[in-house]
């Protein structure tokens, strides 16, 4: 894997975008620009895991990796809500 510049930049406009996607959708808003990110970023890593392990691999793309990114950190979302309960 080539760590640029670029693939960084891009790798952290995914996990914000997928991290806000997936908390806006499973609870109605973000949870602020880092925590976005970081959720996102877990998100991508449960999402490239979960579909490699379906057997689905392969290059996603831009957007690609915003959906896979924003599955993962959804279902994050569902085992943490799940595990940690309401508040």
């Amino acid at each position: 894997m080539d760590l640029n510049p670029g693939n960084l930049i891009a790798w952290i406009i995914v996990g914000f975008l997928a991290g806000w996607l997936a908390a806006t959708v499973s609870r109605g808003g973000g949870f602020g620009c880092l925590g976005n990110t970081a959720i996102g970023l877990a998100g991508a890593i449960i999402g490239g895991l979960l579909f490699s392990a379906l057997g689905i691999e392969g290059t996603a793309g831009f957007f690609g990796s915003i959906i896979i990114a924003s599955i993962g950190a959804a279902l994050l979302l569902v085992i943490g809500g799940l595990i940690g309960g309401r508040r």
